[in-house]
């Protein structure tokens, strides 16, 4: 019984490296904020959704803070959606709202 454990836990599945759809959303999330800041150089402040793509892949819309304010109720901040592809790898983006921190949704 301990023998089928260990081969169980050495075997080849467990030796190969997740792809991000396999990761899960959290994963994603993460590789977006992280692909996203790097090209707009922007502070990402949150993600409000993570869904999955039709290709396997991610999109994730990543809410960043474009022009900080004082009071920090009238900084400018935008939503993004980013789409990964399975691996986690930057596909494409784009700002779909910009918005005052201090508003309600519409």
């Amino acid at each position: 019984m301990a023998d089928q454990r260990s081969a169980r836990a050495t075997g080849p599945a467990r030796t190969r490296k997740k792809t991000a759809s396999a990761q899960g959303p959290e994963h994603a999330a993460r590789a977006a904020c992280k692909s996203l800041e790097g090209l707009i150089d922007h502070p990402a402040e949150g993600v409000s959704a993570v869904r999955r793509s039709d290709d396997d892949g991610w999109c994730v819309v990543v809410d960043v803070l474009e022009v900080p304010r004082i009071p920090d109720t009238t900084s400018l901040l935008a939503s993004y959606e980013v789409r990964l592809d399975g691996a986690g790898e930057l596909q494409e983006y784009r700002r779909v709202r910009r918005y005052r921190r201090g508003a309600a949704d519409e």
